[in-house]
Protein backbone atom coordinates (compact mmCIF):
# COMPACT_ATOMS: atom_id res chain seq x y z
CA UNK A 1 0.00 0.00 0.00
CA UNK A 2 1.32 3.47 -0.81
CA UNK A 3 2.26 5.91 1.90
CA UNK A 4 0.05 8.66 0.54
CA UNK A 5 -3.59 7.61 0.38
CA UNK A 6 -5.66 10.00 -1.69
CA UNK A 7 -9.10 9.10 -0.39
CA UNK A 8 -10.46 10.47 2.88
CA UNK A 9 -9.30 8.68 6.02
CA UNK A 10 -11.52 6.09 7.69
CA UNK A 11 -13.38 6.60 10.91
CA UNK A 12 -11.91 4.71 13.84
CA UNK A 13 -13.41 1.24 13.64
CA UNK A 14 -14.27 0.87 17.32
CA UNK A 15 -15.65 4.40 17.48
CA UNK A 16 -17.80 3.73 14.44
CA UNK A 17 -19.11 0.55 15.98
CA UNK A 18 -20.03 2.36 19.19
CA UNK A 19 -21.65 5.13 17.20
CA UNK A 20 -23.73 2.65 15.21
CA UNK A 21 -25.07 1.10 18.40
CA UNK A 22 -25.88 4.47 19.94
CA UNK A 23 -27.67 5.54 16.78
CA UNK A 24 -29.80 2.38 16.82
CA UNK A 25 -30.67 2.95 20.47
CA UNK A 26 -31.63 6.57 19.75
CA UNK A 27 -33.83 5.53 16.83
CA UNK A 28 -35.44 2.79 18.94
CA UNK A 29 -36.27 5.47 21.48
CA UNK A 30 -37.80 7.51 18.61
CA UNK A 31 -35.60 10.50 19.35
CA UNK A 32 -34.15 12.87 16.74
CA UNK A 33 -30.56 14.07 16.97
CA UNK A 34 -31.97 17.43 18.10
CA UNK A 35 -33.88 15.80 20.96
CA UNK A 36 -30.84 13.74 21.93
CA UNK A 37 -28.71 16.88 21.96
CA UNK A 38 -31.21 18.60 24.24
CA UNK A 39 -31.12 15.66 26.64
CA UNK A 40 -27.32 15.82 26.80
CA UNK A 41 -27.18 19.64 26.73
CA UNK A 42 -24.89 19.60 23.70
CA UNK A 43 -25.08 20.43 20.01
CA UNK A 44 -26.79 18.28 17.41
CA UNK A 45 -23.47 18.19 15.59
CA UNK A 46 -21.82 16.45 18.53
CA UNK A 47 -24.45 13.70 18.45
CA UNK A 48 -23.85 13.24 14.74
CA UNK A 49 -20.07 13.10 15.19
CA UNK A 50 -20.44 10.50 17.96
CA UNK A 51 -22.72 8.37 15.80
CA UNK A 52 -20.29 8.64 12.87
CA UNK A 53 -17.39 7.55 15.08
CA UNK A 54 -15.53 10.81 14.54
CA UNK A 55 -15.03 11.86 18.16
CA UNK A 56 -14.30 10.15 21.45
CA UNK A 57 -17.20 9.38 23.80
CA UNK A 58 -16.57 10.17 27.45
CA UNK A 59 -18.10 7.70 29.89
CA UNK A 60 -20.31 10.39 31.53
CA UNK A 61 -21.69 11.29 28.06
CA UNK A 62 -22.25 7.63 27.28
CA UNK A 63 -24.12 7.13 30.54
CA UNK A 64 -26.28 10.18 29.85
CA UNK A 65 -27.08 8.99 26.34
CA UNK A 66 -28.10 5.53 27.52
CA UNK A 67 -30.30 7.09 30.20
CA UNK A 68 -31.94 9.40 27.66
CA UNK A 69 -32.55 6.46 25.33
CA UNK A 70 -34.14 4.35 28.06
CA UNK A 71 -31.40 1.68 27.81
CA UNK A 72 -31.27 0.20 31.31
CA UNK A 73 -29.73 -3.22 30.69
CA UNK A 74 -26.59 -3.45 32.92
CA UNK A 75 -24.87 -5.81 30.47
CA UNK A 76 -25.42 -3.31 27.64
CA UNK A 77 -23.98 -0.52 29.80
CA UNK A 78 -20.92 -2.62 30.61
CA UNK A 79 -20.37 -3.71 27.01
CA UNK A 80 -20.70 -0.22 25.52
CA UNK A 81 -18.59 1.23 28.31
CA UNK A 82 -15.80 -1.22 27.53
CA UNK A 83 -16.13 -0.45 23.81
CA UNK A 84 -15.90 3.29 24.51
CA UNK A 85 -12.78 2.87 26.64
CA UNK A 86 -11.12 0.73 23.98
CA UNK A 87 -12.01 3.21 21.23
CA UNK A 88 -10.62 6.11 23.24
CA UNK A 89 -7.36 4.28 23.91
CA UNK A 90 -6.97 3.41 20.25
CA UNK A 91 -7.19 7.08 19.28
CA UNK A 92 -4.07 7.89 21.23
CA UNK A 93 -0.94 8.52 19.24
CA UNK A 94 1.10 5.38 18.60
CA UNK A 95 4.79 4.70 18.04
CA UNK A 96 4.45 5.90 14.43
CA UNK A 97 3.83 9.50 15.54
CA UNK A 98 7.57 10.09 15.83
CA UNK A 99 7.76 9.68 12.05
CA UNK A 100 5.17 12.37 11.31
CA UNK A 101 7.55 14.26 9.01
CA UNK A 102 7.59 11.42 6.46
CA UNK A 103 4.07 9.99 6.87
CA UNK A 104 0.89 11.45 5.46
CA UNK A 105 -2.02 11.72 7.89
CA UNK A 106 -3.90 9.04 6.01
CA UNK A 107 -0.99 6.62 6.36
CA UNK A 108 -1.17 7.25 10.10
CA UNK A 109 -4.79 6.12 9.87
CA UNK A 110 -3.79 2.96 8.03
CA UNK A 111 -1.15 2.03 10.61
CA UNK A 112 -3.63 2.73 13.41
CA UNK A 113 -6.17 0.36 11.89
CA UNK A 114 -3.49 -2.25 11.20
CA UNK A 115 -2.48 -2.07 14.87
CA UNK A 116 -6.11 -2.71 15.86
CA UNK A 117 -6.84 -5.45 13.34
CA UNK A 118 -6.98 -9.13 14.10
CA UNK A 119 -6.76 -10.33 10.50
CA UNK A 120 -5.36 -9.08 7.21
CA UNK A 121 -6.22 -10.59 3.83
CA UNK A 122 -4.30 -9.04 0.97
CA UNK A 123 -3.71 -9.53 -2.74
CA UNK A 124 -0.54 -8.03 -4.20
CA UNK A 125 0.06 -7.78 -7.94
CA UNK A 126 3.59 -6.35 -8.03
CA UNK A 127 5.19 -5.96 -4.60
CA UNK A 128 5.80 -8.01 -1.48
CA UNK A 129 3.41 -6.84 1.28
CA UNK A 130 5.03 -4.31 3.59
CA UNK A 131 4.69 -6.60 6.61
CA UNK A 132 6.90 -9.17 4.86
CA UNK A 133 9.54 -6.94 3.28
CA UNK A 134 13.23 -7.04 4.15
CA UNK A 135 14.97 -3.76 4.91
CA UNK A 136 16.86 -3.83 1.61
CA UNK A 137 13.74 -4.56 -0.43
CA UNK A 138 11.76 -1.86 1.39
CA UNK A 139 14.57 0.64 0.82
CA UNK A 140 14.63 -0.13 -2.91
CA UNK A 141 10.85 0.33 -3.16
CA UNK A 142 11.01 3.59 -1.20
CA UNK A 143 13.76 5.02 -3.41
CA UNK A 144 11.88 4.01 -6.56
CA UNK A 145 8.71 5.77 -5.38
CA UNK A 146 10.49 9.17 -5.50
CA UNK A 147 8.25 10.50 -2.73
CA UNK A 148 11.14 11.26 -0.38
CA UNK A 149 14.11 13.42 -1.24
CA UNK A 150 16.78 12.80 1.40
CA UNK A 151 18.53 9.70 2.67
CA UNK A 152 17.22 10.46 6.18
CA UNK A 153 13.58 10.59 4.98
CA UNK A 154 14.02 7.33 3.10
CA UNK A 155 15.54 5.63 6.13
CA UNK A 156 12.78 6.87 8.42
CA UNK A 157 10.11 5.47 6.12
CA UNK A 158 11.91 2.13 5.94
CA UNK A 159 12.03 2.02 9.74
CA UNK A 160 8.28 2.60 9.89
CA UNK A 161 7.71 -0.38 7.61
CA UNK A 162 10.02 -2.58 9.68
CA UNK A 163 8.38 -1.48 12.93
CA UNK A 164 4.97 -2.41 11.54
CA UNK A 165 6.19 -5.99 11.21
CA UNK A 166 6.01 -6.38 14.99
CA UNK A 167 2.28 -6.99 14.48
CA UNK A 168 3.18 -10.47 13.25
CA UNK A 169 4.72 -11.52 16.57
CA UNK A 170 3.78 -11.31 20.23
CA UNK A 171 0.86 -12.53 22.32
CA UNK A 172 -1.90 -11.59 19.85
CA UNK A 173 -0.22 -11.51 16.44
CA UNK A 174 -2.01 -10.38 13.33
CA UNK A 175 -3.33 -13.26 11.23
CA UNK A 176 -1.94 -12.51 7.76
CA UNK A 177 -3.09 -14.25 4.57
CA UNK A 178 -1.36 -12.98 1.45
CA UNK A 179 -1.95 -14.00 -2.15
CA UNK A 180 0.85 -12.83 -4.43
CA UNK A 181 0.91 -12.69 -8.19
CA UNK A 182 3.85 -14.61 -9.61
CA UNK A 183 5.08 -11.22 -10.87
CA UNK A 184 5.99 -10.36 -7.27
CA UNK A 185 8.58 -13.15 -7.33
CA UNK A 186 10.09 -12.04 -10.63
CA UNK A 187 10.24 -8.24 -10.39
CA UNK A 188 13.90 -7.29 -9.88
CA UNK A 189 13.44 -4.95 -6.93
CA UNK A 190 16.91 -3.96 -5.74
CA UNK A 191 18.67 -6.54 -7.90
CA UNK A 192 19.21 -10.32 -7.70
CA UNK A 193 20.81 -10.42 -4.24
CA UNK A 194 18.06 -8.31 -2.68
CA UNK A 195 15.40 -10.46 -4.35
CA UNK A 196 17.06 -13.68 -3.22
CA UNK A 197 17.07 -12.44 0.38
CA UNK A 198 13.49 -11.23 0.07
CA UNK A 199 12.20 -14.57 -1.23
CA UNK A 200 14.09 -16.36 1.52
CA UNK A 201 12.31 -14.06 3.97
CA UNK A 202 8.95 -15.05 2.45
CA UNK A 203 9.82 -18.69 3.01
CA UNK A 204 10.74 -18.02 6.63
CA UNK A 205 7.58 -15.99 7.23
CA UNK A 206 5.40 -18.70 5.69
CA UNK A 207 6.47 -21.06 8.48
CA UNK A 208 4.83 -18.86 11.12
CA UNK A 209 1.46 -20.26 12.24
CA UNK A 210 -0.25 -16.88 11.75
CA UNK A 211 1.07 -16.30 8.21
CA UNK A 212 -0.29 -17.91 5.05
CA UNK A 213 1.32 -17.14 1.70
CA UNK A 214 -0.01 -18.32 -1.65
CA UNK A 215 1.23 -17.55 -5.15
CA UNK A 216 -1.12 -17.06 -8.08
CA UNK A 217 0.89 -18.24 -11.10
CA UNK A 218 0.77 -16.73 -14.57
CA UNK A 219 -0.52 -20.03 -15.90
CA UNK A 220 -3.89 -19.45 -14.21
CA UNK A 221 -4.61 -16.67 -16.73
CA UNK A 222 -6.81 -13.61 -16.20
CA UNK A 223 -8.49 -13.15 -12.82
CA UNK A 224 -10.62 -10.53 -11.09
CA UNK A 225 -7.89 -9.33 -8.71
CA UNK A 226 -5.37 -8.52 -11.41
CA UNK A 227 -6.55 -4.91 -11.69
CA UNK A 228 -4.91 -3.77 -8.47
CA UNK A 229 -3.74 -4.68 -4.97
CA UNK A 230 -5.97 -4.44 -1.92
CA UNK A 231 -6.02 -5.13 1.80
CA UNK A 232 -9.01 -6.32 3.85
CA UNK A 233 -8.64 -5.67 7.58
CA UNK A 234 -10.79 -7.58 10.06
CA UNK A 235 -11.23 -6.70 13.72
CA UNK A 236 -11.67 -8.94 16.77
CA UNK A 237 -14.37 -6.91 18.49
CA UNK A 238 -17.85 -8.37 18.23
CA UNK A 239 -19.81 -6.99 15.24
CA UNK A 240 -16.96 -4.69 14.16
CA UNK A 241 -17.03 -4.18 10.40
CA UNK A 242 -14.16 -5.02 8.07
CA UNK A 243 -12.55 -2.23 6.04
CA UNK A 244 -10.77 -2.34 2.68
CA UNK A 245 -7.91 -0.28 1.31
CA UNK A 246 -7.85 -0.67 -2.46
CA UNK A 247 -5.51 0.80 -5.05
CA UNK A 248 -6.72 2.29 -8.30
CA UNK A 249 -5.10 4.29 -11.14
CA UNK A 250 -5.52 7.61 -9.28
CA UNK A 251 -4.48 6.53 -5.80
CA UNK A 252 -6.10 4.51 -3.03
CA UNK A 253 -9.49 4.49 -1.39
CA UNK A 254 -11.03 3.30 1.85
CA UNK A 255 -14.17 1.19 1.54
CA UNK A 256 -16.39 0.55 4.56
CA UNK A 257 -19.84 -0.16 3.13
CA UNK A 258 -20.87 -3.73 3.80
CA UNK A 259 -21.59 -4.52 0.14
CA UNK A 260 -18.23 -3.13 -1.00
CA UNK A 261 -16.30 -5.04 1.65
CA UNK A 262 -18.21 -8.21 0.75
CA UNK A 263 -17.18 -7.77 -2.87
CA UNK A 264 -13.48 -7.62 -1.93
CA UNK A 265 -13.85 -10.65 0.31
CA UNK A 266 -15.29 -12.46 -2.70
CA UNK A 267 -12.35 -11.31 -4.83
CA UNK A 268 -9.89 -12.58 -2.25
CA UNK A 269 -11.67 -15.92 -1.91
CA UNK A 270 -11.52 -16.35 -5.69
CA UNK A 271 -7.80 -15.43 -5.73
CA UNK A 272 -6.83 -17.84 -2.96
CA UNK A 273 -8.88 -20.59 -4.56
CA UNK A 274 -7.11 -20.09 -7.90
CA UNK A 275 -3.67 -19.78 -6.31
CA UNK A 276 -1.25 -22.59 -5.55
CA UNK A 277 -1.59 -24.19 -2.14
CA UNK A 278 0.74 -22.87 0.59
CA UNK A 279 2.98 -25.93 0.15
CA UNK A 280 3.10 -25.58 -3.65
CA UNK A 281 3.67 -21.84 -3.24
CA UNK A 282 6.72 -22.42 -1.04
CA UNK A 283 8.15 -24.71 -3.71
CA UNK A 284 7.69 -22.03 -6.38
CA UNK A 285 9.15 -19.30 -4.16
CA UNK A 286 12.15 -21.51 -3.42
CA UNK A 287 12.68 -22.14 -7.13
CA UNK A 288 12.42 -18.44 -8.01
CA UNK A 289 14.88 -17.62 -5.20
CA UNK A 290 17.46 -19.97 -6.75
CA UNK A 291 16.96 -18.29 -10.12
CA UNK A 292 17.71 -14.86 -8.63
CA UNK A 293 20.92 -16.22 -7.17
CA UNK A 294 22.30 -17.53 -10.46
Amino acid sequence: MPANVTASSPSTVLGRQLGDELRRLRESAELTTTQAAQALDCTKGKISRIENGRVTVRIPDLTAMLLAYGATDPELHDRLGMLARKANRRRRRGWWSQYGSVLADTYHDYITLEAMAGTMRTFQAQLVPGLLQTAQYSRAVTVASRQWQTADEIEQFVQVRLSRQKRLVGDSPLQLWAVLSEAVLLQQVGGPEVMKAQLDQLLTASEQPNVTIQVLPFSRGAHASMFGPYVVLGFPEEAALDVVLADNPTGSMWLEREAEVARYNELFDAARTSALSPVESRSLIRRRAREHRT
